[in-house]
């Protein structure tokens, strides 16, 4: 039987209602696949025949029907931890939520080792050290809402008063967490500057604020380029942040021609740097970020679109 490893935050966190991991988990399974589970710490290098190789200690994970916990058990069952070498799984997904910290990008280059080796990481382990999920959306800088990326507080000043009304982003932020609404005309605007850049050390994105996020922010899935499902969700509770970790509500959708376009355009580029399973977040049918750590809304895909999304991206993997 084939197995994917899945390399994982610890399984005892993930929801099975929610989790695209789970869901991709869910789908290898019934592919027919062997479905084995690890965390970050249990990756390793050590002499192999023929050189240094990469391992882990990971488990069989089986999946109980539909992923629902019976009778307060929960929703898998474990198998004993072995020592493998990553060699012996064909496919791979690095699956860890961000941040991308030391151990992440440690972790990567563990990775790095198995796929020349001829494992299939996804997505490849290069492409998520050098992909921020905030600055990799430049190279399509003219899809984009204007931009600026700066630290000097002079600059990113000088930015809001042209625009008038902005969006404030930290580089290494997930989920819509530290973004900030900011105008011209916000008290105390330098000041904040001055926090959201550590005094002018630490550079920041600021973003022409689009109106039109009140009508939702886009996510939309592509699998080896090509986009499979999109949820939009509409922020709530007077937030302007339309994450669904701080209240966005998801609801279906179907794809814009200017959004196939933007797919398009990004999609050679996808492809040739081994990005498998992307999530790339449209708002107002411009491009605003690129997610290729641990893409979500698969779930949300599924359950308002009615398409067996998770199913059919291990159907183009395998």
């Amino acid at each position: 039987m084939a197995s994917q490893l899945f390399v994982i935050d610890p399984i005892a966190r993930l929801n099975p209602a929610k989790d695209s991991s789970v869901a991709l988990m869910q789908a290898a399974q019934r592919a027919g696949e062997q479905v084995w589970v690890c965390t970050l710490a249990d990756l390793s290098a050590a002499d192999a025949p023929g050189g240094h190789g990469a391992w882990v200690v990971a488990q069989p994970l089986e999946s109980r029907p539909e992923g629902q916990p019976q009778a307060g058990e929960p929703w898998y069952r474990l198998g004993a931890a072995q020592r493998l070498p990553l060699s012996a799984f064909p496919r791979v997904w690095m699956r860890k939520d961000p941040p991308v910290d030391e151990a992440y990008l440690y972790a990567t280059h563990l990775l790095e080792l198995a796929e020349r080796q001829g494992v299939r990481v996804l997505n490849s382990p290069a492409a998520l050290r050098a992909w921020n999920e905030k600055l990799s959306a430049l190279r399509w800088s003219h899809l984009m809402a204007p931009t600026l990326v700066a630290s000097r507080v002079e600059a990113l000043a000088a930015f809001t008063a042209e625009h008038r009304e902005v969006v404030l982003k930290p580089l290494g932020g997930r989920a819509g967490q530290g973004v900030v609404f900011a105008s011209a005309s916000t008290p105390g605007l330098r000041a904040l500057l001055e926090l959201v850049t550590g005094q002018e050390q630490l550079p920041v994105m600021v973003q022409a604020f689009l109106p039109g996020v009140s009508a939702g922010d886009k996510r939309i899935l592509l699998v080896d380029g090509e986009p499979l499902g999109a949820v939009n969700r509409v922020p709530s509770g007077g937030e302007f942040r339309s994450n669904l970790a701080v209240g966005g509500q998801p609801e279906a959708t179907n794809l814009t021609d200017q959004e196939r376009h933007i797919c398009a355009e990004l999609a050679p580029a996808l492809k040739a740097e081994g990005l498998f399973f992307v999530g790339i977040d449209v708002i107002d049918g411009r491009l605003s970020e690129i997610n290729v750590t641990s893409p979500t809304g698969v779930r949300e895909v599924e359950r308002l679109g009615g398409i067996p999304l998770a199913d059919q991206v291990i159907e183009r993997l395998l």
